[in-house]
């Protein structure tokens, strides 16, 4: 029997070549020259490492883009092992254009990155499940939806002029939209219906395709079928939003202007004119009749649908405003931008109620979860963050503060009628209550041995560590009760101190005979 070697086509799962050897071997060593480019964007993807794991694990292989695909052997009943892909480990997102939560309980979030593939990730491991491959150039937008059916769906826009659609559950694009002739920027599924989405282009129009055609269980890929094309703007479109009855879409473009239309037909209705530069986001308010447009100029608008009329501004960013998002039933919404900061504003009051700082560099990316109030960003820094509504916990964190507040202070109570000053005055320092404490050590004052009674009582505070200084006025005059513990904290704090600040000083000391000798030596030269 003649020893051999197979190389493998390790995306075809197939033998490439046969090489005998015509000697026994240990070990196979695999080189870096399994590569695919892309003469368009001099891209490199493939292969860099590959390692056979022990005890016929299966294979670890490293690619060019930074992924770990690790690769199970699966007997099949053909009596033939095939490689599976079983996990991919991601280790870069470069570039994060958009993402949304994904399926009925958003367990899941699709993300667009400067590649020609969408990821999606699980968030409970924040490892990526599956890969959605069908462009040819950088995904630049997607939206995501569950269908009447409880099909979870999965829209995407690509430079490569196309938009495609997707069943998460097969992992299989089952639907391909042909004759935009710009890049797709923008992309937004019905709210209601949920039986079409809307793509706006960089050649400036707007397209209403219809998904009545597909079936439910489709697998093979369809072309979609445009029933709604209009000329929409000057400049290219950035942003695209559905209204929740599915009776109207907005787009935002670079021309300064975001536009409403009714839909399906895309007459025009109104303009909101009011921006100083492109508008990058648009979205419907949950429940009044108004539309939040993001800007370059680094404002936020609210706009009134019925005669398109500017309602509100927000100022607070420092860079163009790339994404904002109602939230809480349209009483609050989310920014966020070029400075990489997400704030949270109100929209009743126009003030900005919080800010965060956890990214690098521009913020691109926001998506938000209806049923799990929960938030992801990510932008320039190729880094997602997950934000979590703290509002209820914040409320139970309060509600326990004041709850313990009472309990102290019925413990402060029980500890001053039985006379236990010392307990009574520590409740006090960690209350914060200067009224009280001025109460209490009036009580000490009149009573005998009152120094020694404070300069006791100070000692054991201040092992304690909640020592807190105040001056205490009674009618102009200090009082004294006041000026005995002013003179204790003193003392006590020279006492606890004197020994550490006697040594600086005598280094001082030191430090400055030196510096006189040195001066004393230049001036006799």
């Amino acid at each position: 029997m003649i020893p051999l070697v197979n190389l493998w086509n390790l995306r075809e799962y197939g033998s490439k070549i046969t090489v005998p050897t015509y000697e026994a071997l240990e070990g196979v060593c695999k080189s870096s020259d399994v590569t695919v480019s892309s003469d368009e964007e001099d891209l490199k993807r493939g292969f860099t490492a590959v390692v056979m794991l022990p005890a016929d694990q299966g294979l670890l292989c490293v690619t060019a883009d930074q992924q770990f695909l690790y690769y199970s052997l699966t007997e099949h009943p053909e009596g033939c092992l095939k490689l599976i892909l079983s996990k991919r480990f991601v280790g870069y997102n470069e570039e994060i254009a958009d993402m949304k939560f994904l399926g009925d309980e958003e367990q899941f979030l699709a993300v667009a990155t400067s590649v020609e593939h969408v990821r999606v990730y699980d968030l409970a491991s924040m490892s990526c499940s599956y890969v959605l491959a069908g462009h040819t150039v950088i995904v630049l937008c997607l939206d995501t939806c569950v269908t009447r059916s409880g099909r979870t769906r999965i829209a995407t826009g690509s430079k490569d002029n196309s938009v495609r659609l997707w069943d998460s559950e097969s992992k299989s694009c089952i639907g391909v939209g042909i004759g935009h002739t710009g890049a797709i920027g923008a992309i937004a599924f019905s709210k209601s219906k949920r039986n079409f989405f809307v793509s706006g282009s960089s050649d400036r129009t707007l397209k209403v395709w219809s998904l009545d055609s597909l079936a439910d269980d489709a697998e093979e890929a369809s072309n979609l079928k445009a029933k709604a094309v209009v000329a929409a703007h000057d400049k290219d479109i950035n942003s695209l939003a559905v209204a929740p009855n599915d009776s109207l879409v907005c787009s935002g473009s670079q021309d300064r202007t975001a536009c409403l239309w009714p839909l399906p037909d895309l007459v025009f209705l109104v303009a909101l004119k009011g921006h100083k530069r492109g508008i990058w986001s648009v979205e419907f308010s949950p429940v009044d009749q108004c539309v939040i447009t993001a800007s370059g100029d680094k404002t936020i608008k609210i706009w009134a649908i019925s005669d398109g009329s500017c309602l509100k501004t927000f100022e607070g960013h420092t860079s163009s405003v790339t994404r904002a998002s109602f939230i809480t039933r349209g009483t609050q919404f989310v920014s966020c931008g070029g400075d990489g900061l997400v704030k949270l504003w109100t929209v009743k009051t126009n003030e900005c109620i919080a800010t965060y700082d956890q990214h690098e560099d521009k913020i691109w990316a926001l998506a938000i979860g209806r049923k799990t109030e929960m938030l992801a960003t990510g932008g320039t820094d190729a880094v997602i963050n997950l934000w979590h509504d703290s509002t209820a916990s914040e409320k139970d964190e309060a509600f326990r503060k004041e709850e313990e507040g009472v309990l102290k202070g019925q413990e402060l109570e029980n500890a001053v009628s039985n006379a236990d000053y010392t307990k009574a005055v520590q409740i006090a320092f960690e209350l914060r209550r200067p009224h009280k404490l001025l109460e209490l050590f009036g009580d000490i004052s009149r009573r005998d041995m009152l120094k020694v009674r404070l300069r006791k009582l100070f000692m054991l505070l201040a092992k304690r560590n909640i020592i807190y200084f105040w001056n205490t006025f009674e009618n102009g005059i200090q009082s004294q009760s006041s000026a005995i513990l002013l003179n204790l904290c003193f003392f006590g704090f020279s006492t606890c101190f004197l020994q550490k600040r006697l040594s600086r000083y005598e280094a001082l000391e030191n430090s400055l005979k030196v510096l006189s000798h040195i001066v004393r030596g230049i001036s006799v030269g």
